[in-house]
């Protein structure tokens, strides 16, 4: 038997944020992440030097694991994962970077390439809570929400890679203006920066978390309920659109909000159960790997990197 197709074969992932950006390592058959690590993203400086913070980052990881044979990087915003594009990462002020090319070139490795929600969702599919179900939605509530739909075990990219943008499903038509442009996005009343922003106005009190809104919320304080069940009922209303588009078995929750557990996950269960009739209701539970899901799935489409080239003729 060949020893060396046999050995465990490990890669380096980045997952890249817009405040940090994730690293680690991932070898065959294992279920965690080591050598991991973040660095600030510090986007403020410009898209080049953000550049070139990426590529110093994943070169730092290739030289704690010289064994590496790929590596897998992810992005926000809108991709092109056929031709390795960042299209637009607003919150790294990229636009059309070649972010597959220029990493490979400076690891001289193959590199996979993909969108860090998409990614996410592939690692709960394979290893958290989306696992044994063909279909489901992972939606991370955070800075902003997304969505990745998994139909069949497959996460749909859409014509033109940005399927999933939950968060600008407009659910209160003339509300706050969204920085897509439009009014009343979802991300404008039920993301966690909404919550916080939407009490920091009302009440004068600024450092104050969404996570901090719900605890006030089941406090007493008036106005943090509002807030909170806001957050809820929009949430529902956008999730009702999608379970009746997309027919899921399961919704899975990740992002700081879902890590409030049932404070969170009880009350949107309700108010989305209330919205459906012929539908039938998806099992709403929490993510299981954090925020670690989408260097996951960044490790885990390098792992299938190379799976395809070994196995091509």
């Amino acid at each position: 038997m060949n020893s060396a197709r046999t050995a465990p074969r490990r890669v380096v992932a980045l997952d890249v944020g817009g405040t940090y950006i994730k690293g680690g390592s991932l070898t065959d058959g294992a279920t965690t992440l080591d050598h991991t690590d973040r660095w600030y993203t510090r986007a403020d400086r410009g898209p080049e030097a953000v550049l070139e913070t990426v590529l110093s980052c994943a070169a730092e990881l290739v030289e704690r694991c010289p064994d590496a044979q790929a590596a897998g990087i992810v992005v926000p915003g809108i991709v092109d994962e056929e031709s390795g594009l960042a299209v637009l990462a607003a919150n790294l002020g990229w636009r059309g970077v070649p972010v597959q090319d220029w990493l490979a070139e400076h690891l001289d490795m193959p590199v996979a390439f993909g969108h860090d929600v998409r990614a996410g969702g592939l690692a709960e599919a394979r290893m958290g809570a989306g696992r044994g179900c063909a279909d489901f939605l992972f939606v991370p509530v955070g800075t902003g929400i997304a969505a990745a739909a998994f139909s069949r075990g497959r996460a749909l990219i859409g014509a033109h890679g940005r399927a999933g943008e939950l968060g600008h499903v407009v659910v209160r038509p003339g509300g706050a203006r969204c920085h897509c442009g439009a009014r009343g996005c979802l991300e404008t009343v039920a993301s966690a920066a909404a919550v916080a922003r939407r009490y920091a106005r009302a009440t004068g009190w600024h450092g104050v978390s969404a996570r901090d809104v719900q605890r006030r919320a089941e406090t007493g304080d008036p106005v943090a309920a509002d807030i909170w069940t806001e957050a809820i009922e929009a949430l529902a209303d956008a999730l009702a659109v999608a379970v009746t588009l997309y027919d899921p078995e399961r919704v899975v929750l990740g992002g700081g909000l879902a890590r409030a557990g049932e404070a969170y996950l009880a009350p949107l269960r309700d108010a989305l159960t209330r919205r459906l009739t012929f539908q039938a209701v998806p099992h709403l539970t929490e993510a299981r790997l954090g925020d670690r899901a989408g260097c996951v799935g960044a490790a885990l489409l390098a792992h299938d990197l190379l799976e395809q080239a070994r196995v091509r003729p």
